[in-house]
């Protein structure tokens, strides 16, 4: 079973069958029925044992350490995933298929090593990505979501050496840092990139903050999980940044 809704979707895609249950959070395919066992971060341990998997994958991002080792102390084996890049998401998840599940690597991860192939390319965009307000959270260095931003061709501003707040003066440190919303509406942001999750942005709820910096609404799906979803996800987003 799986803890992790990209992870969740890459199996369901490649051997549903070896599904028995997956967490509330993961939504995709929209057709997949089998059980529930709460959220990535509250997980249902004892329905998880109820399933009697052979083994639950996590990630250590996505997942707390805590419900790790309660699982393997139930004597259920937990793989953990630990992934900050594009490629590192496709080796694991290839791992993962052939080491633990024992299955063929699937088409859709050959086409997606084709489509992130490659060196990182000149940016060419300065952009910011939202990923929570109230208080506004960015993504910053050492993140799946930055390398994929970066193989687009992108510059995240919060990706380098740390920025200073100036509402505060303070360095903006961390992988997700909190920032005043002055420090991602300013003129040498070109797009602010707001995802629909985890906070779920729209049309009406946050773009109106910004007065500078231009938005724009991304699928949260094709920016942040590591799967089917990222074949064909550079042109999606592609478009979507640039219309």
């Amino acid at each position: 079973m799986s803890l992790v809704p990209s992870i969740t979707e890459a199996i369901a895609a490649t051997c549903r069958e070896r599904l028995v249950g997956a967490t509330d959070w993961c939504t995709h395919p929209p057709d997949l029925d089998l059980g529930r066992v709460r959220g990535t971060k509250n997980p249902d341990l004892k329905a998880i044992a109820a399933l009697a998997p052979d083994l639950v994958v996590a990630n250590k991002e996505e997942n707390r350490e805590l419900d790790v080792r309660r699982l393997r102390e139930r004597g259920i084996p937990v793989w953990v995933t630990d992934i900050e890049t594009v490629p590192q998401g496709l080796d694991s998840i290839e791992r993962l298929f052939t080491d633990a599940l024992r299955v063929e690597t699937p088409q859709w991860l050959v086409e997606a090593r084709e489509e992130w192939a490659g060196p990182l390319p000149e940016a060419t965009l300065r952009v910011a990505v939202a990923i929570w307000r109230d208080p506004w959270m960015v993504v910053g260095p050492s993140t799946f979501t930055g390398d994929l931003v970066a193989r687009l061709g992108w510059h995240n501003v919060f990706a380098g050496s740390p920025a200073t707040d100036p509402a505060t003066g303070h360095a903006v440190t961390g992988r997700y840092p909190s920032v005043e919303l002055a420090q991602l509406d300013r003129d040498d942001v070109e797009v602010v990139l707001l995802p629909d999750e985890p906070y779920v942005f729209t049309a009406d709820d946050g773009p109106e903050a910004f007065s500078r910096a231009r938005t724009a609404l991304v699928s949260g799906r094709l920016l942040t999980w590591y799967g089917p979803s990222l074949v064909g996800a550079k042109a999606a987003l592609t478009a979507a940044v640039t219309a």
